[in-house]
């Protein structure tokens, strides 16, 4: 599989997204992914499916270090002791010693960042996560973090998908030397009813979602969708084997715009 790189982080590009996944639902779609061959899994604090997870892992039988585990901080854990103890407790219920992603999962007004990132930071050193990063951050809170962060930060996860134009943070982030990883990546189901997609799907004997997902991994972005269905795991991870010309990218494209986001939390910062 394609590998998207940054600062030493070598992240599959295409993962499972477990948001609203929990229970024995969760733990049996992680285990079908990893045998079908995903090696990237995508969960957070706010999911309440950490163990879930981490138990979907170890029925897989697929070894540990052939996985890239990510887990998001919630903002009510940035306070430095409260940061290292929230993340220790993540560990537990995973039942693993580190991840290999550690992200803050929003940004935050309450507490200052530089004190986050220095816990973040920490929680690295201290052997918990292997790499850090950031998720829903702007272009300016990007730069911010990148100055004030003494250990490199590899990636932002934010929405993305052919109905919102990312291209300003897109730019941000390769100009300051991280990754892209895509959450919301098929636009909550959307993408399957688009005439445009569809059409271009047609031509690559292909689905509009894969299509979608093709779209992102040519722009070196990585892209973590979430499904429940056996058929649906397999075509996610089913789009090395096409390409998309530079006409059709531009036509995908052409769907976007600023105001395409689809995931509004009311916690979110004043989007780019």
């Amino acid at each position: 599989m394609q590998m998207i790189e940054a600062n030493g982080a070598r992240i599959p590009a295409i993962g499972l997204g477990t948001w609203e996944l929990r229970g024995r639902t969760c733990a049996r779609v992680v285990e079908q992914a990893l045998r079908l061959g995903y090696r990237h899994l995508d969960t957070a604090q706010m999911y309440d499916n950490e163990r879930d997870v981490g138990d979907g892992m170890r029925a897989s039988g697929i070894a540990r270090g052939e996985i890239f585990l990510t887990t998001k901080i919630w903002p009510t854990h940035f306070a430095p002791n409260e940061l290292i103890r929230s993340v220790k407790d993540s560990l537990a219920k995973l039942r693993l010693t580190e991840v290999d992603l550690l992200l803050l999962h929003w940004p935050s007004t309450r507490v200052p960042l530089n004190e986050t990132l220095d816990a973040l930071a920490s929680a690295k050193q201290a052997g918990m996560t292997r790499h850090i990063g950031i998720s829903n951050f702007t272009v300016a809170l990007i730069e911010q973090a990148v100055a004030l962060s003494r250990e490199p930060l590899v990636c932002d996860q934010v929405e993305y998908h052919p109905y919102l134009d990312q291209t300003k943070l897109l730019d941000a982030c390769r100009r300051l030397g991280l990754a892209v990883v895509a959450h919301t990546p098929i636009a909550k189901g959307r993408v399957k009813d688009d005439r445009t997609l569809a059409a271009i799907a047609r031509q690559h004997g292909k689905t509009a979602a894969q299509v979608c997902l093709r779209w992102l991994v040519q722009q070196n972005v990585a892209a973590i969708p979430r499904t429940t269905k056996l058929e649906r795991l397999q075509q996610n991870i089913d789009v090395f084997d096409f390409s998309l010309s530079d006409d059709e990218m531009a036509t995908v494209a052409a769907l976007g715009s600023r105001s395409g986001r689809l995931l509004n939390t009311g916690i979110g910062p004043d989007w780019d």
